[in-house]
């Protein structure tokens, strides 16, 4: 096989990969209503923690998989990740209570932090220099492309079965790639570097705490012990995580590497830009439901106009950065993305197609964002870190997605128990779900949904207020970065 035939073979590979894991994310919020009704009887913090606790340990240990990757092989870790995967999948389809599924959950989290970085690692050993940057583009799209591929795929299982039937498919294609991996992909070479048990349990600790926060928050109040002590666990502990990195001799990520402006700017960014994507993802699957109607191959087939600037315009972003720059590009991607949200929490009740309007608008600025943060990450970091730069860049984008669907599930909460109808507000407990007040009320449906549709609302304000004002900082540093110059590490 030709060089550049293997090269293309590997790109496939990886990115169906990659947008496996990723559209898992956004697959599962269109099972939300399902299990809100079903037989497991969840909460409203059950069911942001049976999202999230994918999330959580995929954010927290990706970085330590692709280091992992480094030392013990990228094949070898990718691969067993994917065994990892099937197996957690496996587990959360056959769950007979809400802890067994978040159980398999997690175990599926840990399995996707081992695919995520080494996908990129060896991507960038089996990809010749100058294709690189090509190659990071085209990857980039694969993860946008892949949140969107799990909303319909996941949409049209979910319309013929049960929300069972969403987790055997995973572990089916888990299993799948498994074998691909194993035919395409090329052995690297390993790095001879110890792994940080310390300063993973410590990462790990931190952004579990801050999430217990966010999400408990709207159940237990903001005031309440739980929340307080996990914000203060949060700050102590991450205040220990930096202080053990700096010590030790071959920390797993090293916050002097944030001396770099660049990449302290694109991590941020790249945590921001998903952040607004995922905060969408996890409301936009119920709003269709409930507040249009639609069923649920409906409502995945609905986000597929956010797909078409990542299906055709990501391959012309590489030559864009080089003429107008990084700081301008990020700037059209931060205002397109917070513009978009923004426009579309106005168009909740309107028709489809302005709706559908703002979803194209949103996917323009996914579109931008990506492929410029990744290769702004991936320039930050030596080639023999790649496995390294690939869990910076994967744990940033779950990071951003666990605190999308954090921050605006409890925002959308928040509005929807504000808005309900007064016999159900003096409820006790007061129903936390549209699927518990219908439940309570099946005769007001019209106002619970109108409730819903108003949180939703909110949600998606507060999504395009945090990204408007969060990208202008990143736009900030990334523009006085590249005014210093270069992409070189400190």
């Amino acid at each position: 096989m030709a060089p550049t035939q293997r090269q293309g073979l590997v790109l496939a590979c990886m990115s169906v990969c990659t947008a496996l894991v990723v559209g898992f994310v956004a697959a599962i919020n269109l099972a939300v209503p399902k299990l809100a009704a079903s037989s497991l009887h969840p909460t409203s913090s059950d069911l942001l923690w049976i999202v999230d606790a994918y999330v959580v340990v995929f954010a927290c240990l990706v970085i330590p998989a692709g280091a992992a990757g480094d030392k013990y092989g990228r094949k070898g870790t990718l691969m067993t990740g994917l065994a990892i995967l099937a197996a957690g999948a496996t587990l959360s389809g056959a769950a007979p209570s809400v802890a067994v599924l978040l159980i398999g959950r997690a175990l599926t989290g840990l399995g996707a932090a081992c695919v995520l970085p080494n996908c990129v690692g060896v991507l960038l050993h089996a990809t010749a220099p100058e294709r690189r940057r090509h190659a990071l583009a085209v990857w980039a799209a694969a993860s946008g492309i892949g949140g969107v591929a799990g909303n319909v795929g996941g949409g049209a299982l979910l319309t013929g079965g049960s929300w069972h039937s969403l987790f055997i498919a995973v572990a089916l294609l888990a299993a799948s790639c498994l074998v691909w991996v194993a035919v395409a992909a090329p052995r690297s070479a390993r790095q001879p570097r110890r792994l940080d048990g310390p300063g993973t349990l410590l990462f790990v600790a931190t952004v579990i705490a801050l999430l217990i926060g966010i999400i408990e928050g709207p159940e237990q109040g903001w005031t309440s012990t739980l929340v307080l002590s996990a914000f203060a666990a949060c700050i102590a502990l991450g205040i220990g995580w930096v202080l053990i990195e700096l010590r030790v001799s071959e920390p797993m990520l090293d916050p002097r590497l944030f001396r770099n402006p660049l990449l302290a700017s694109a991590s941020i960014g790249m945590t921001i830009a998903f952040f607004g994507n995922f905060g969408l993802f996890y409301v936009n699957a119920s709003l269709l439901q409930y507040g249009r109607g639609y069923s649920v191959l409906q409502a995945g087939l609905g986000i597929i106009p956010l797909t078409i600037p990542l299906l055709f315009g990501t391959r012309h972003v590489p030559a864009l950065v080089t003429r107008i720059g990084v700081p301008a590009t990020l700037t059209a991607a931060f205002l397109l993305t917070s513009g978009g949200l923004l426009g579309l929490s106005f168009a909740t009740t309107m028709a489809y197609p302005v709706y559908a309007a703002w979803l194209f608008i949103i996917g323009l600025g996914i579109m931008l964002a990506g492929p410029c943060l990744t290769a702004e990450i991936a320039a930050s970091l030596p080639v023999e870190r790649a496995g390294v730069a690939g869990g910076l860049q994967s744990a940033t984008r779950e990071l951003g997605s666990a605190l999308g669907v954090a921050v605006v599930g409890t925002i959308l909460t928040a509005g929807f128990t504000q808005h309900l109808p007064e016999t159900l507000s003096r409820h006790s407990p007061v129903p936390r779900t549209a699927a518990e007040a219908l439940a309570l009320d099946p005769t007001d449906h019209t106002t619970i949904i109108d409730a819903f549709v108003n949180g939703a609302d909110t949600a998606l304000r507060a999504a395009a207020l945090i990204t408007l004002i969060a990208g202008a900082l990143v736009v900030t540093g990334a523009a006085n970065a590249h005014r210093r110059g270069g992409t070189a590490q400190s």
